[in-house]
């Protein structure tokens, strides 16, 4: 299940149409997708693609994403830690960074101008698109694991612009992950 969390209020908001709503008003799409089609832990990416064509191939039409790929990130993957640390620094990119997760689970974290930070966390089934220069940071927990899908316009623009803020920092170790 997913949880979209506000830290510093202590607000935290589990129903998934709540989610989408809270999102949608700030620019950010989000929606739950059928994950019944059955796919072995290490369905490679062929298989996971075809398994979600149905609702790929109309979601990169109707939003102009060029190219998809699927990613795993686990504990085992070459030089995580180093991985990870790059995502937990806030940053920006001048593309939409969407992700549809297969497996496992991630927590993004969003800078907004005027908003409260928050957190959405996304288990499989959930889609989220991170819209264009939106201020935001990516944490996939001290035990990673993750499948995706990403959905590209054009995956060699899709670079980390580091914002150097920090404020990420007062936030990591956070208790979002429940």
């Amino acid at each position: 299940m997913s949880l979209l969390s506000i830290p510093d209020s202590a607000k935290k908001i589990q129903e998934a149409k709540e989610i989408q709503a809270y999102l949608q008003a700030r620019g950010i799409h989000y929606e739950r997708w059928d994950i019944s089609q059955p796919l072995s832990s290490d369905a490679d990416e062929k298989s996971v693609l075809t398994a979600y064509e149905t609702h790929l191939t109309p979601y990169c039409e109707k939003h102009g994403y060029q190219s998809v790929d699927v990613i795993c990130v686990n504990e085992e993957t070459p030089n995580v830690g180093e991985i990870r640390k790059k995502f937990l620094q806030e940053h920006t990119h001048t593309e939409d960074e969407v992700r549809f997760f297969v497996r496992g689970q991630g927590l993004f974290w969003f800078h907004l101008p005027g908003e409260p930070i928050f957190s959405v966390l996304c288990q499989e089934g959930d889609l989220l698109s991170v819209p264009a220069h939106f201020k935001h940071w990516f944490d996939m927990g001290d035990a990673p694991y993750v499948k995706v899908i990403r959905m590209f316009t054009d995956p060699t623009g899709w670079v980390a612009h580091y914002t150097h803020s920090r404020v990420e920092e007062r936030y990591q170790g956070a208790s979002s992950w429940q």
